[in-house]
């Protein structure tokens, strides 16, 4: 295990392996919501390789999210997104 995947460790983080495009979005949305409520400033999102259809989804609502300062895909592990939120817009 190199370093930076025990860095990505101490972040919260959500799986959507198994899950729908749709319903990977309403995952997204409401665990971004609850991380800001937490005060994160820093989440990992895993959605895995495949066929990239989640990935795409995920990156769609990251997209248009204002709270996101910044989102991309983890350099050792590209089956994940690391997401940087603006905790000062609320």
């Amino acid at each position: 295990m190199s370093t930076y995947n025990i860095f990505l460790d101490r972040f919260p983080k959500i799986d959507l392996h198994g899950y729908d495009r749709e319903t990977s979005r309403v995952m997204v949305n409401d665990f971004l919501n609850e991380a800001i409520v937490m005060d994160y400033s820093v989440v990992i999102i895993i959605h895995g390789i495949g066929d990239g259809i989640v990935k795409k989804a995920v990156h769609d609502v990251l997209s248009k999210r204002k709270d996101v300062l910044n989102y991309y895909i983890a350099p050792e592990n590209v089956g994940c997104t690391v997401v940087e939120l603006d905790k000062e817009i609320y």
